[in-house]
C-alpha cells in the first residue's frame, strides 16, 4: 500500500552525516561499521531511497534543519541566522539535484501532486518519489518577511521552532509563548498561504500559534501525552484543536516516544514494537471518532537508527507491517488507507497552492 511519510530528514543524513541516500540503508550500515563510527545512529541507519521504494514510501515531507545556536552544541546548531540559512540552503541544493536527476519530484502546488499520483499510479516502481518540503524550526529563515524568498524556493510546511527556543518561538524542553518575531511569522506565513507543523512546539507557543494563525495545520510527527508523557507529545485537548481545524498528525517511529520512561541511549528497545505506533494513531481515531486526522511520521533516521526504534523495524520498508496490525484492531481497508497516505493527500490537496 502506499505510504506517504510527513517527516523525514533527509537532507540532514546526506549533507551534515555525509550518508549517499541512493544506497540502501544495510549498505550504509556496513560503510560505517568498517569506518569505525561508535557515535549514536551511526552503523544502525534505517533510510535510504531503495528502503522508501521497498516501501511504497511515494511521498515524503522532507526537511531541512538548522538552528541558530542558543547555548546547544550539535551537528545542527549555528552561530547566526545568516550561518543557519546558508546550511538549510545547502540541504535544498542536495533536493534540488536529486530532482535535476530525475530521482525526487518537488511538490510546490496542487497541479505538481497530480502529475507525481499519476506517475505513480502508473508505475511506482519507476516515478520519482514526491517531495514536499518542511523546514524544522524556523530559524534558517532570517526575519519574517524573509520567508517569502523561501516561498519562491518551495518551501511549503514550516514548524517555529525544534528543541529549545528558537528566534519566533519555544520549543521542547523549554517554556514559553511565541515572540514578537514570531507573530509576524506567522503573519507572513498566512500572506503566502504556508501551512503551520505544530510540532514541538511549547503548550504555550502552540495555543498561541493557533489562535493567531487561520491557514492549514498539521503535526508532521508528533506521539500522544496521554500515553507517553512528557512535553514533545501532544495532550488530548491539543490534539482535539488540531482536529478541528480538520489538521493531520504523523505517528513517530522514536522509541523513546513511544514507551513511558524511556530514557534515551540507557533503555532498550526491546519492548517497544510497531504495536505501539498503532496506539498512537488509534488514540487519535477514538479522539477524533474517525480516521481522518490520524497519519504517519516516522522521524527515522532523525539523529539516532535502529538502537531507538521499534523492535520490529529494520528499515523504513517495514511500514508495511502497520496494515495488518490495524486489521486486527478491526480497521478497514479504506480507513487503513486513508491512514497510511489518504489523509496527508486530502491535507495536500487543500493547503497546497493550485499552481
Amino acid at each position: 500500500m502506499l505510504v506517504v511519510d510527513a517527516h523525514l530528514d533527509l537532507a540532514m543524513n546526506a549533507v551534515l552525516w555525509n550518508r549517499d541516500l541512493k544506497l540502501g540503508a544495510h549498505e550504509t550500515r556496513a560503510i560505517e561499521r568498517a569506518a569505525g563510527m561508535t557515535e549514536k545512529g551511526r552503523g544502525t541507519g534505517t533510510v535510504g531511497l531503495p528502503d522508501l521504494r521497498s516501501g511504497q514510501v511515494g511521498l515524503v515531507f522532507a526537511t531541512v534543519i538548522a538552528r541558530k545556536n542558543h547555548g546547544q552544541d550539535s551537528g545542527i546548531d549555528f552561530r547566526t541566522h545568516e550561518i543557519a540559512y546558508a546550511q538549510a540552503q545547502g540541504q535544498l541544493a542536495y533536493y534540488r539535484e536529486l530532482a535535476r536527476q530525475g530521482v525526487i519530484r518537488p511538490i510546490r502546488n496542487r497541479s505538481d501532486l497530480a502529475g507525481w499520483r499519476m506517475d505513480w499510479d502508473a508505475d511506482p516502481a519507476a516515478a520519482p518519489i514526491g517531495v514536499v518540503l518542511l523546514m524544522e524550526g524556523a530559524d534558517p529563515i532570517v526575519g519574517p518577511e524573509q520567508a517569502r524568498l523561501w516561498w519562491d524556493d518551495g518551501l511549503r510546511l514550516v514548524g517555529l521552532a525544534h528543541y529549545g527556543p528558537s528566534a519566533y518561538a519555544f520549543g521542547t524542553g523549554s517554556t514559553g509563548p511565541l515572540t514578537a518575531q514570531g507573530r509576524e511569522l506567522l503573519r507572513v506565513m498566512d500572506d503566502l498561504g504556508m501551512t503551520l507543523d505544530v510540532s514541538h512546539l511549547t503548550d504555550e507557543s502552540f495555543d498561541e500559534a493557533l489562535d493567531r494563525f487561520t491557514g492549514p495545520v498539521l503535526a508532521s510527527h508528533s506521539n500522544c501525552r496521554a500515553l507517553v508523557p512528557g512535553d514533545r507529545q501532544l495532550d488530548d485537548a491539543m490534539v482535539r484543536r488540531i482536529i478541528e481545524r480538520d489538521g493531520v498528525i504523523g505517528a513517530v517511529m522514536d522509541a523513546w516516544m513511544l514507551e513511558p520512561g524511556w530514557i534515551r541511549g540507557v533503555t532498550t528497545n526491546e519492548r517497544v514494537g510497531l504495536v505501539h505506533v498503532v496506539d498512537q494513531i488509534d488514540h487519535i481515531c477514538q479522539i477524533a471518532g474517525n480516521v481522518r486526522h490520524a497519519a504517519i511520521g516516522t522521524d527515522l533516521d532523525g539523529g539516532y537508527g535502529t538502537e531507538q526504534t521499534p523492535r520490529d523495524l529494520d528499515t523504513i520498508a517495514d511500514v508495511q507491517k502497520i496494515p495488518s496490525l490495524l486489521r486486527e484492531r478491526g480497521y478497514e481497508q479504506d480507513d487503513i488507507a486513508s491512514i497510511l497516505h489518504g489523509n496527508w493527500l486530502r491535507l495536500l490537496s487543500r493547503a497546497l497552492p493550485q499552481l
